[in-house]
């Protein structure tokens, strides 16, 4: 089993960044998240000034034998169409990595498609998509921990290429479904404040939805050990970003969370390793119900509500200027004595 060595940031140096904060030609508190984004950032990387280096948004994907049971608008095969999207550069989050300058990386650990070999495709498919939970565990856990490995590699290589802030994304139809399941048994939250619609069902397929993760969960007979949660619901992307987002606390990284999806995986991520939170920035919160409960959950504040729900890291990219200010702000702004400015407070 892969273990993970995560240290939660010295705060030795906190003061001296909350003094550098303060002494900025500013009234004091008047740039408001960007003065807490900046001391956690500064706390991360240990620095009075800290940098922004080669940032990647990683992208796993998957398909879930659950999307057999009707619990998505989107049929299966829309997965692999999705990742030849991502690959043309046509997809949500591609204009928005080309806005903000993040590398993409695209991942198949587990698409139920035979992809020829494309040199931009990361092949790390262990299986063509997971069991159906309904039934059975999606995946068995050597599985599951070849998918945590998997999805640790691809970040150290990111942190290799000198990458210091990583934004995660997922694709495989089913997956907020997974997520409900992840988020109802590792918070206590009723499943039904779980379940939302998704890629856009109505009202009659969210009961659908919600009636058979309801005979899912009937069926399963663990406890709720986190691991055996993962394993037993989760899909092959989802492990990977658990992975992902572990191996990125581990090499003291930027995390940047996207929505209701990657929220999950950093609620799995931090049930198995707590000392990760402190690593995540939370990029928005979407409109998939059960979004805004599972941040609250993990006592998360996001930078962005627009209503976004298309998953792919698409919220965390988006968010990522508002990052690149705070660092700026700490960075570039003039202390009251280089200034030569009066404090005013």
């Amino acid at each position: 089993m892969i273990t993970f060595h995560i240290e939660k940031p010295d705060p030795a140096i906190a003061e001296a960044l909350q003094d550098k904060i303060n002494n900025l030609t500013k009234p004091k508190g008047s740039l408001g998240t960007l003065e807490e984004i900046a001391l956690q950032i500064g706390l991360i990387q240990q620095t009075l000034s800290p940098t922004l280096n080669h940032p990647v948004n990683v992208i796993y994907a998957s398909d879930h034998g659950i999307a057999d049971e009707g619990v998505s608008k989107s049929p299966k095969e829309v997965t692999r169409q999705v990742i030849h999207n991502f690959l043309n550069g046509g997809a949500g989050v591609c204009f928005l990595a080309r806005q903000h300058g993040f590398e993409l990386k695209i991942v198949d650990g587990g698409v139920d498609f035979d992809f020829p070999a494309i040199p931009q495709l990361i092949d790390r498919k262990i299986r063509k998509g997971t069991r159906n939970f309904l039934h059975e565990a999606a995946m068995t856990r050597e599985e599951m921990e070849q998918a945590l490995q998997y999805g640790a590699d691809i970040v150290s290589d990111c942190h290799k290429e000198g990458c210091n802030v990583v934004s995660f994304g997922e694709m495989g139809i089913g997956n907020t479904a997974a997520s409900s399941m992840w988020m109802t048994c590792l918070t206590g939250i009723p499943l039904q404040e779980c379940v939302g619609a998704g890629s856009g069902l109505d009202s009659s397929g969210v009961q659908h939805k919600y009636n058979v993760l309801k005979a899912a969960l009937e069926n399963y007979k663990g406890d709720n050990n986190p691991l055996e949660v993962i394993s037993y619901f989760g899909g092959y992307e989802m492990v990977m970003a658990v992975g992902g987002m572990l191996r990125a606390a581990e090499l003291k990284m930027i995390i940047l969370v996207d929505g209701f999806i990657m929220t999950n995986c950093v609620l799995a991520a931090s049930r198995l390793y707590p000392e990760m939170l402190p690593y995540c920035i939370f990029g928005h919160c979407g409109d998939e119900a059960g979004h805004q409960k599972v941040l609250n959950a993990l006592n998360a504040k996001p930078l962005l509500n627009l209503g976004l729900r298309l998953g792919e890291g698409s919220g965390s990219v988006c968010a990522y200027p508002i990052v690149e200010s705070a660092v700026r702000m700490i960075n570039e702004m003039h202390s009251f004595q280089q200034a030569a400015v009066t404090k005013y407070f």
